[in-house]
């Protein structure tokens, strides 16, 4: 794990390692392919008298090392690492997690190792936990989908006369969501998560199909959204938010996680993300059809039903993987992106993928895994409803499973969490004074509502231990500067701490 250290000695000699492995595996491949011919071939002629010989044994020089230095470059974390004691986590912790104005800070520390309880206060009281909830259903999102399944979007054959008034010989296509909503509107990008299927790369493979076909004329878009069903609003949102873009109806497919520009993370959103990647599709199919001697009727629209079983594949593009989503959802704390791997898990349990069902279904995975949910009330799995209902000791519970659980899957969250200082919704934070200790070391989900803020995560402290948190204030003075520096000062401290 990045971000954790050791000694100064075991830092160098680990620096110094990952330095020189380049260069002397570089020299035993020069010197290999230097040695004469003779000395390769040798053992082979040497014949009977050599079989009853001691075997030759490669020299040490030339072996390859069975295990390279750490990647980040620290010592792995060893549990001989003292435990520290509780008294002096609550004596660092006690003077710094204070409010500004009003309300009132929870929290909860564990050594990861061992689940002990370091530091307690009121960990078990229910609290609105804002994008915490994240953590939730990342976990949910890993265990009941996997990490590595993508989502396909998909273009099949639709029915014959798509509007009324198509002209003879026309045919329609359906675009088919499948619950990738980072889409994007140009080729695919592999290499990215945000745009790793692409409309256009779509749109030039649906072409291919239809010249193949031997069809020229005009083509109809459809549009099959199905896989959602119910509400496409939760009603615990409030109407303020989604005016201001915190998120917007959700469907299957959307392009950049619903959003116009995806660089702009403070605009409003689509209201209609699915006929949206309709339009773009359809413009993509209107570029790419011209020279096969294509066109593409103007209007987008939603199919009436599903797609016969019988449909023809005229193409298909997949997401990045859950994994990948995942980190992407935490680094960003985007709520869309939440709501639909909620959705997303509910359909791999066999479940509607409605707002309901997605709150069951993480809940559901959570008690799976063994975390408690007695008192846990989720009104959405983005953490942008206030009447959702967690304590710092669940949240502690959930970070503790997914730095030492038994569930391995889950470590595909770690890479998520924003760290201190440098990305994600930490990136501007742990600059000043107070907290730069902690710069690159905390790691941490953040949750912000108006009255609310959150912090929770994991951090090596001084001994090398590693340690699980949650910070979670609730009736916060609204526009109060003190907090987030509070929780991140708090969080500093047990980077700091040599406890034991």
């Amino acid at each position: 794990m990045s971000g954790t250290r050791g000694t100064a000695s075991s830092r160098g000699r680990l620096s110094t390692m990952v330095r020189s492995w380049p260069t002397l595996l570089l020299t035993v491949l020069l010197l290999a392919l230097a040695l004469p011919a003779g000395m390769l071939i040798a053992p082979a002629l040497s014949g009977p008298a050599r079989s009853t010989a001691e075997p030759a044994r490669t020299p040490a020089w030339q072996l390859v090392p069975e295990r390279l230095s750490v990647p980040q470059g620290i010592d792995p974390l060893s549990t001989a690492a003292p435990v520290p004691v509780p008294a002096n986590v609550a004596a660092r912790l006690d003077p710094v997690l204070k409010t500004d104005g009003g309300g009132t800070f929870t929290a909860v520390v564990q050594d990861a190792a061992t689940g002990k309880v370091l530091y307690d206060r009121e960990g078990a009281a229910n609290r609105t936990p804002a994008s915490n909830m994240k953590l939730l259903t990342a976990v949910a999102a890993l265990r009941g989908i996997g990490p590595e399944e993508r989502f396909s979007t998909k273009v099949v054959t639709g029915p014959g006369t798509a509007t009324p008034g198509a002209t003879a010989g026309a045919v329609s296509v359906v675009l088919v969501g499948g619950g990738d909503v980072l889409l994007g509107a140009g080729d695919s990008a592999e290499s990215k998560v945000l745009g790793h299927g692409g409309l256009a790369t779509l749109a030039k493979q649906t072409v291919d199909s239809l010249r193949k076909g031997g069809f020229k004329g005009q083509v109809h878009v459809l549009v099959d959204d199905s896989l959602f069903t119910g509400p496409a609003l939760n009603p615990a949102w409030s109407p303020d938010d989604v005016a201001a873009g915190e998120t917007a109806p959700l469907f299957p497919l959307a392009l950049n996680s619903a959003r116009f520009d995806p660089a702009d993370t403070t605009a409003p959103r689509p209201q209609d993300s699915a006929i949206a990647a309709g339009e773009a599709f359809a413009a993509g199919l209107k570029a790419a059809g011209a020279a096969a001697g294509l066109t593409v009727a103007p209007a987008v629209v939603r199919l009436d039903g599903k797609p016969t079983a019988d449909a023809k594949v005229l193409g298909q593009v997949q997401s990045a993987t859950v994994s990948q989503q995942v980190d992407l959802m935490l680094q960003t704390s985007d709520n869309y992106l939440a709501e639909t791997l909620g959705r997303m898990t509910a359909v791999a349990a066999g479940q509607p993928a409605t707002y309901e069902s997605a709150k069951a279904a993480v809940l559901g995975q959570l008690a799976g895994l063994g975390i408690p949910t007695d008192g846990m009330f989720a009104a959405d799995v983005s953490g942008l409803a206030l009447a959702n209902q967690v304590s710092a000791r669940q949240f502690s519970e959930v970070v503790r499973a997914i730095t030492n659980g038994k569930d391995t899957r889950l470590r595909a969250a770690l890479a998520g969490f924003p760290v201190a200082g440098l990305t994600g919704t930490l990136g501007d934070r742990y600059i000043d004074e107070s907290t730069a200790e902690g710069a690159g070391l905390v790691r941490a989900k953040t949750g912000t509502l108006n009255t609310v803020i959150a912090l929770s995560g994991y951090v090596v402290d001084a001994d090398g231990r590693l340690l699980v948190f949650s910070f979670i204030g609730n009736g916060l003075t609204p526009g109060a500067q003190g907090n987030k520096p509070a929780l991140d000062t708090a969080a500093t401290a047990l980077a700091g701490c040599g406890c034991s």
